[in-house]
């Protein structure tokens, strides 16, 4: 299987890296920056001057798209007109006009399509869904998901203040951290947004939203809570879920789930050193999505599953009012 990797920053070089060590998997990269050149060779990856021409000559059959948000749909389309099963890294897009255009293309041509969603893949949060699937909880009534980090942090290489997250358009926490909307929908159901309230990343000098407090309704009823913040100097991840007949959580930092009865004991609990990997999910996730191509079977996250969660992001965008 040969596979192009669109953009060779921190995400596209880790899947890059991640599909080159899969057998039969021939991986090909690109980017604008000949800079890369270099580093992706050493690599032993194959690296191609950035023209897509030039790229379709060789016949890709699958395309990651890991360039900066605001040119996922552009090469996304290009691709699915050429034929390429997709793997799109989050967000989709960083506005759905468009998307009709993409999701056309990929059913006309019968391609299989993912948008990441590397945290599914992580042990704690499919814990938690395993466990309300399973009824352990009861009737869901409440869910809190949220994520703290810290954005100058992200990619000490580069100038923060110059990357795609600190853009007003296309950056931002809300659509930078839009894996726990992702969480939140595939553990909760499906989501409808109620409000928002944002507070600008001033702090890091920087007008788009850095902190963002998002409120939606999923399922049948389930009230969701949404915390997202690249300001916070310490790293934070967790998921609290709570139903009729119990509750559960996860937390990143504990590296534990525990799934707490109806008499607030624990009932299940899961810990260790699967709790804490970070490139292994990404791994999994990419395993995922092959196995998925090979067999045409559907992946998790297709493009319109990613879209619903891309129109709360967007409407979390437009409705937020700032907090006085």
């Amino acid at each position: 299987m040969k596979i192009a990797v669109l953009g060779c920053g921190s995400i596209g070089r880790r899947h890059a890296l991640n599909l080159a060590a899969l057998p039969d998997v021939r991986v090909l990269a690109l980017d604008p920056d000949p800079g890369k050149r270099a580093e992706m060779e050493a690599l032993g990856i194959r690296f191609l001057d950035y023209d897509l021409a030039s790229l379709w000559r060789e016949k890709p059959d699958v395309c990651v798209v890991a360039a900066p948000s605001r040119d996922h749909l552009a090469l996304s389309v290009a691709a699915a007109r050429q034929g390429c099963h997709l793997f799109i890294e989050k967000p989709l897009a960083v506005t759905e006009e468009g998307l009709d255009e993409l999701e056309t293309a990929c059913r006309e041509k019968g391609l299989v399509q993912m948008v990441a969603c590397n945290m599914r893949f992580h042990a704690g949060p499919a814990a938690l869904k395993r466990w309300v699937d399973e009824g352990r909880l009861g009737k869901l009534i409440y869910g809190r998901f949220k994520t703290g980090s810290y954005l100058p942090a992200w990619r000490p290489q580069t100038d923060y203040r110059m990357s795609y997250s600190a853009s007003p358009e296309s950056g931002g926490v809300i659509l930078d951290c839009i894996h726990e909307l992702d969480l939140a929908a595939w553990i909760l159901g499906p989501a409808c947004f109620h409000s928002s309230v944002v507070l600008p990343a001033s702090g890091l000098g920087l007008s788009t939203d850095g902190l963002a407090e998002i409120v939606c309704r999923h399922g049948e009823g389930v009230l969701g809570s949404i915390h997202l913040n690249f300001i916070q100097r310490d790293y934070q991840r967790e998921v609290e879920i709570i139903g009729s007949e119990g509750s559960a959580r996860w937390n990143i930092r504990e590296g534990k789930a525990e799934l707490y009865d109806q008499n607030g004991n624990v009932a299940e609990s899961k810990s260790g050193a699967g709790l804490h990997t970070v490139d292994a999910m990404y791994v999994e996730e990419m395993k995922h999505f092959l196995d998925a191509v090979r067999t045409k079977e559907i992946p998790y996250n297709t493009l319109s599953e990613a879209r619903a969660t891309l129109r709360v992001a967007l409407q979390a965008r437009a409705a937020a009012g700032a907090w006085k």
